[in-house]
């Protein structure tokens, strides 16, 4: 199952997108919200325990010509 969570701001503050997909351990078979309820994988029928893998974005680069950390 992938469950994506666009940018957006809270409070002022940008919260960065992120991406969560969820397999079975066992097979790397990708799971739907059903099939996340039970205790076996539907595809390889082995007990479920889930991988799960979050990815993140960077939202903004620093303007052009901005000193960078360490320059002078």
């Amino acid at each position: 199952m992938k469950t994506v969570i666009e940018a957006h701001k809270v409070d002022g503050v940008k919260v960065c997108r992120s991406e969560e997909v969820h397999v079975c351990a066992a097979c790397g078979y990708d799971l739907d919200e059903v099939e996340l309820a039970a205790d076996t994988c539907s595809d390889c029928g082995a007990p479920l325990k889930l991988r799960k893998s979050v990815s993140v974005w960077a939202t903004s680069v620093p303007k052009a010509g901005v000193k960078t950390w360490g320059q002078q």
